[in-house]
Parts: structure tokens; sequence; C-alpha cells
């Protein structure tokens, strides 16, 4: 579990850092799908994380506003943190974590959602990216370091 973690940050920062590179008005753009331009999608993707695993830990869940992150700066600013509170429980997660419950829903179950989401969420981005010429990260698992070993 902690490496799809791991895995999903690091293509994130990659992300951050790609789209350094386009005028506001591109990462503002409104386009189909997602939540509707590539600024809001990097927000959505690190509100939705953050949002899930508060609960997990018991903490109240912040309002969440876009207008609050009107810049790529800012969704990577909120990124910044948030990720250290996400990565302490990320790695002191333990297998007998698995099915406590978080309301009606497990937190193994939880967890596997905030995995697939940010995953779906990029792959929303890869097909905005190379719609205006961009050559996305990788989304190779493989190659990375992140074996549980190695």
């Amino acid at each position: 579990m902690q490496s799809l973690f791991r895995y999903n940050w690091i293509v994130r920062d990659e992300w951050f850092e790609l789209l350094r590179q386009l005028p506001e008005e591109e990462l503002t753009r409104t386009r189909m799908g997602g939540v509707g331009s590539f600024l809001r999608t990097m927000a959505h993707i690190v509100d939705v994380e953050d949002s899930w695993l508060r609960g997990l830990r018991g903490l109240p869940d912040e309002p969440f506003d876009y207008d609050r992150y009107p810049t790529l700066e800012d969704a990577k600013a909120f990124s910044d943190m948030c990720r250290p509170g996400v990565e302490d429980f990320v790695n002191a997660w333990m297998d007998e974590m698995e099915n406590e419950m978080l309301e009606q829903f497990a937190f193994g179950e939880v967890m596997r959602h905030v995995i697939a989401h940010e995953i779906h969420h990029i792959g929303q981005l890869s097909i905005w990216a190379r719609e205006i010429g961009l050559k996305p990260p990788s989304a190779n698992f493989i190659g990375r370091g992140l074996a549980k070993n190695g």
C-alpha cells in the first residue's frame, strides 16, 4: 500500500513540475472531463487525499474552496502542506488497520479508493497534456525504485 502512495506522490510532483511551463490561461482553461482544468484537478487530487486520510486519522474535514488555490504554486504549496500528515499515516499503516471503520467504509477500502482516485485523474491530465502537445510524465510504476525490498 505504501509503495502506491509513494508512486502517486512522485508522479504528482512530476506533474507539478511539468505544468509550471504552461501559461495561466492554459492551466485554468476549462476542459472536458475531470474537475475541468489542470489547476483545479491538481488541487482536487490533493484535497481528496487529505480529506479522506484526515477522516481515517480522526481529524475534522477542512472545507475546500478552489478559490484558495488560484495558481499552480498555491496548489503545490497545498500539496506540500498536506503531505506530512498523510505520509505519517501511510507510513504507519499496518495490516491490522485494514478492517477498521470510518462510518460505513473500511480503512483499507478508503486507502485503495484514494490511490485509484489519483491514478484516474492523472490519466485525465495525460490526455489533456497530449492534446496540447506536452509529453506527460511516465505512468510506469516499474523503474521508480519503489519495490518493497529495493
